[in-house]
């Protein structure tokens, strides 16, 4: 090894200074070369670096989607099926959409604890102002201001009704009686006979159905001159003023005779020929004074409803306007439209009609008292188009990863492989693994496993919710039957096998009247869930209880009570793969039950009617 180094040193040193010279100036060459090329790199890659400037993104708008709906044969319920229908969103609807509330106040089906809702619609008014309503609140005088009960009796209300009336209806006066802090607002005044007690109530207030008044107000006003007198009826108060004068003094009277209940409106008297001769509910309409507006002129009106000694109420104000001929019922007298001002929704109709006798007044097609005019309406309900239905292709085109494309006809699952019928009845055998992620996907949706499906209805019995008074008590009036319905579903995977995919469940309770042969949608809810071993490959969920009350009044059975139901479970796609219904017509009609607001009545093909009326006992 030493030898060889003195060798090459040996040749270093006997190397001419030429060819020295000769490195030395590639040597150089070669490292300015190299440092051109370092500081071009870093000066490329210090450019890259430069970070862009912020863009902004636009906000994604989301849209409801439409999916059309294909047509498939409908199975027993007991069977699985693969029929594609709208996913569980309620669709739009023409008709306004109704929250369910005790009899009497929308459509008698609800409950108490639903109150809160703004939008509920009820013979009282709703707790949602539409500019041009009454604003109604609630005095109780069975309790004092702090809402400590006190000792006071029919005859005893009806004096200090009276006095509030004689002192100019100032408010002051009621001031040591308890009045609710819920506010209500109406644009008609159309109580059929009901039981007293669900007055209080639509006020959220759990009190007897005795000793309460509601005092309504608002202005009075219309688009045009207009001569008009008010017709009404009240078991037992209806009190109307306008600009502080009383022109009706609806309450309750024996045959046109003056009773204490009557002399809560003072010395007023009605000099129409008609006055207490034709049937509100269960006494003689009242005729009031002519009064004359002049177009678009706001006057101060104000009304007083209210009850007595418990038992039935009623409230009914109409107009009749001069020189308009009017259709006559069977009494011979004029079919008046109700006061209103503004057109009743369908659901208002609804909880008007459930309890009005055919014929005594005219809910729709009167004049609206506010200071604008609108096209004449008809009382027709406004029809929902159907989705559009289309034949689903059995075939389908396959891609596999190698990117080979086949239309064929899936026929089932065998192990890991699927048959596929591609022509003439030719079959093929695919490995899943063969198959694109996404048509491995649709393989799964297509063997989506088998559930039990179980509809939950739990009872709950509150039969002393509502007070009787002492009227009631002494002539012996059974308690309603009243009854908090909380409705559900359940659902549990049976067959092997793991499906990763989120599935919606969805049922819809159904009830039916006590009255007739309507039906009613008492409840919708709907929830998702995907099957796990964490959850069981179960899942179950409920609503909110629902109040249903039964009473008997004029001899009839008034109420409803729960009767059916259909539970589905729905795909990602949209499709139901299964379903539970006691009845087919509830299946068979699915599209046009989904088109319901709850609280809707209907018939056997899940259409939208109005409910039965009561039979007239007295004409």
């Amino acid at each position: 090894m030493k030898r060889v180094l003195k060798k090459r040193q040996k040749i270093v040193k006997g190397m001419p200074s030429a060819v020295a010279l000769s490195i030395l100036i590639h040597a150089a060459l070669f490292l300015l070369a190299g440092m051109l090329v370092v500081f071009t790199v870093v000066r490329k890659e210090e450019q890259k670096f430069v970070p862009p400037k912020a863009v902004e993104r636009p906000k994604m708008k989301l849209k409801k989607p439409k999916v059309k709906v294909k047509k498939t044969s409908k199975p027993k319920p007991t069977t699985r099926i693969a029929t594609k229908v709208r996913k569980a969103n309620m669709p739009d609807i023409v008709l306004p959409g109704m929250s369910l509330m005790t009899s009497g106040l929308a459509g008698g089906i609800g409950g108490f604890d639903t109150m809160s809702d703004l939008g509920e619609v009820s013979v009282f008014g709703s707790g949602q102002s539409i500019g041009n309503d009454f604003v109604g609140t609630f005095y109780d005088f069975k309790r004092d201001r702090q809402g400590r009960p006190l000792s006071t009796v029919k005859e005893d209300f009806a004096y200090k009704l009276a006095n509030f009336v004689k002192r100019g209806w100032k408010t002051s006066v009621l001031a040591s009686y308890y009045q609710s802090p819920r506010k209500l607002y109406t644009t008609s005044f159309m109580v059929p006979p009901i039981k007293s007690m669900l007055g209080p109530r639509a006020f959220g207030e759990d009190t007897g159905g005795w000793c309460w008044m509601v005092l309504y107000k608002g202005k009075l006003v219309y688009p045009e001159d207009i001569k008009f007198r008010f017709w009404g009826f009240g078991d037992d108060i209806l009190l109307v003023r306008v600009d502080g004068k009383l022109v009706l003094n609806g309450n309750w009277h024996s045959d046109g005779g003056n009773t204490y209940v009557t002399d809560i409106g003072g010395s007023w008297d009605s000099t129409s020929n008609d006055d207490a001769r034709y049937w509100y509910g269960n006494n003689k309409a009242r005729v009031g004074d002519w009064i004359e507006l002049k177009a678009g002129e706001l006057h101060d009106m104000e009304v007083m409803i209210g009850e007595v000694p418990g038992g039935s109420f009623s409230a009914m104000l109409t107009v009749q306007v001069e020189g308009m001929e009017y259709e006559r019922n069977r009494q011979g007298g004029p079919i008046l439209p109700m006061f209103s001002t503004a057109e009743p929704s369908r659901d208002l109709q609804d909880a008007i009609y459930k309890d009005l006798i055919r014929g005594e007044v005219a809910v729709t097609n009167g004049p609206v008292f506010r200071d604008y005019l609108l096209m004449p309406q008809t009382n027709r309900m406004e029809a929902v188009a159907a989705d559009s239905v289309e034949t689903e292709s059995k075939r389908h085109v396959w891609t596999r990863i190698d990117g080979k494309k086949i239309e064929a006809e899936y026929v089932t699952l065998i192990a890991d492989k699927v048959v596929l019928e591609y022509s003439q009845g030719k079959q093929l055998k695919v490995p899943m693994a063969n198959l694109s992620p996404v048509d491995r996907e649709y393989i799964e949706l297509l063997n989506s496993p088998k559930f039990a499906i179980d509809f939950v209805k739990l009872g709950n019995n509150k039969l002393n919710r509502y007070e009787l008074s002492p009227m009631e008590i002494h002539w012996a009036v059974p308690q309603p039957r009243v009854n908090d319905y909380t409705f559900g579903a359940k659902v549990k995977q049976m067959s092997s096998g793991l499906y990763n995919h989120e599935l919606t469940v969805e049922y819809f309770a159904i009830g039916k009247e006590s009255l007739g042969n309507k039906y009613i949608l008492l409840d919708r809810q709907s929830s998702t869930f995907t099957p796990t071993r964490e959850n069981g490959r179960s899942h179950e969920f409920k609503g909110a209880p629902i109040e249903l009350v039964e009473y008997d009044l004029d001899e009839q059975r008034r109420g409803a009570k729960p009767v059916g139901n259909l539970v589905t479970i729905t795909d990602k796609r949209g499709h139901i793969i299964q379903y539970r219904a006691p009845y087919s017509w509830l299946w068979e009609n699915i599209e046009n039950l989904k088109r319901l607001p709850v609280g809707s009545y209907m018939d056997k093909t899940c259409t939208r009617v109005y409910p039965t009326p009561p039979k007239s006992t007295r004409w």
